[in-house]
């Protein structure tokens, strides 16, 4: 595409809206209703929070909150069971349902207790990324609306968080879900992330924090010699994404980036040397060159004013600075901090969609289509016209969930939810030698 051309009218990969409702507003209340009756998975669901606790007041002591029809939200629910939760779901049919901290006491009982002894205690780590917030570097897509050319930004986001969490901080059981729009969550399951304290999940979204600095700064990475571990390996996977999609044409799925004059002026704009901004424009102009050709171009007029500063001048990170700034994960980082900060459930549909927030195959995350996510208009569909058989060569009943596309999903769910059932038995294992230790060093048994 030649230069000055609107990047919001980009051709190729078609942008598709997800500001429109996929299914209809009236309908959706009752759809919800059904959806919840047949196939929200509630055990599996109070599996995964209650973990392996289910005798203790650990699942009594979490929060969730409801938003009903209308934006009505309602906070501090907490249920004794779960055929208590099941029940108060089913019965308020709830839009969203947010996940919150476990806390001192029944989150429903807070009004009767001291506001000081009402604290929360533990709580998964968790991540919010949004596309809303590439919306500066992406050339298809604005807002609410996503594409299949700008969802790789989600693709490098899982990647490099995923990999640092677990490498860095030796963290195993995160659980990536889809929020059922525009970007996806990621749920530190791990007992030492959930133990975290304010200050500890301060520090770990504060160093997974790379592109920084308000919307009108133009470089946004900044980066000092020597450069972290963790920091090469993102830039080893920044080089990848930047020019298989970033610099890729728009009619092999990739962002085409340089192929726009708006975008070329903010990327230049990030090395922050008027004089060779101006040379690059000017050798840019109507050349006709591709973006990696462009890219290419730029890199060697860099590496040769570096060159000249002997690697100490000022210019001499920024080739790694833009890829960053371009392939990074952009995190809301004000979610993480907090214990108290609830976030959306798994497994629920979005009202503005009709998707459901299904997990994500973290081994196949890359193959994830967030237009193939069903909406409960579909699985309903797909229930009511199912023609396979009700019972297994085993003998089993089909699950409802089986006989529609929200199998896959249940899948991954299940998968993770047996690695966690893992160390929950054996945390439990620990807890009773250490319990049995100490009642035989005071003979209290």
């Amino acid at each position: 595409m030649p230069p000055g051309t609107d990047a919001k009218a980009a051709p190729a990969g078609g942008h598709r809206s997800t500001k429109k409702i996929s299914v209809d507003e009236q309908e959706f209340p009752m759809l919800l209703k059904q959806y919840y009756d047949r196939l929200f998975p509630y055990h599996r669901f109070y599996r995964w929070l209650s973990y392996g606790k289910g005798d203790s007041d650990y699942f009594c002591n979490r929060e969730f909150s409801f938003t009903l029809k209308d934006d009505v939200y309602i906070r501090y629910r907490s249920f004794a069971s779960e055929e208590e939760m099941t029940a108060d779901i089913k019965k308020m049919n709830p839009y969203k349902i947010d996940i919150g901290a476990v806390f001192t006491g029944k989150p429903k009982d807070h009004k009767k207790i001291k506001a000081a002894e009402f604290k929360p205690v533990e709580k998964e780590l968790v991540f919010d990324i949004d596309m809303t917030d590439y919306d500066e570097i992406r050339p298809c897509c604005s807002g609410a609306a996503i594409c299949m050319r700008c969802w790789p930004f989600m693709n490098c986001a899982i990647k490099v968080v995923d990999t640092a969490l677990k490498e860095d901080f030796g963290f195993k059981h995160l659980l990536w879900v889809y929020s059922g729009r525009r970007g996806v969550h990621c749920w530190v399951c791990d007992q030492r992330a959930r133990a975290l304290t304010n200050d500890l999940r301060s520090a770990v979204a504060e160093y997974l924090s790379v592109v920084t600095g308000s919307d009108a700064a133009t470089r946004k990475v900044n980066l000092r010699s020597p450069i972290h571990p963790s920091i090469e390996r993102a830039i080893n996977t920044s080089k990848d994404y930047f020019s298989k999609w970033i610099l890729a044409s728009a009619d092999k799925g990739g962002l085409d980036i340089l192929a726009y004059t708006e975008h070329q002026d903010k990327l230049l704009a990030v090395i922050g040397d008027e004089k060779f901004e101006a040379m690059m424009k000017e050798s840019w102009k109507d050349d006709g060159q591709s973006s990696q050709e462009r890219w290419d171009e730029l890199v060697t007029e860099l590496d040769k004013e570096n060159k000249k500063q002997k690697g100490r001048g000022p210019l001499q990170m920024r080739k790694n600075e833009i890829m960053l700034q371009y392939t990074y994960p952009r995190l809301d980082v004000n979610v993480s901090k907090q214990l108290n900060h609830l976030l959306k459930s798994p497994f629920v549909v979005h009202p503005k969609t009709g998707r459901v927030c299904v997990p994500i195959d973290p081994d196949n995350f890359e193959d994830f289509n967030p237009f193939e996510v069903p909406t409960i208009g579909d699985l309903m569909n797909e229930l009511d016209e199912y023609a396979g058989p009700n019972e297994g060569p085993d003998g089993r009943s089909v699950k409802n969930f089986e006989k529609t596309s929200l199998r896959s999903a249940i899948g991954h769910f299940d998968t993770f939810l047996s690695l966690l059932a893992s160390e929950n038995r054996v945390a439990q294992r620990e807890a009773r030698m250490e319990a049995e230790a100490g009642a035989a060093e005071t003979g209290n048994w």
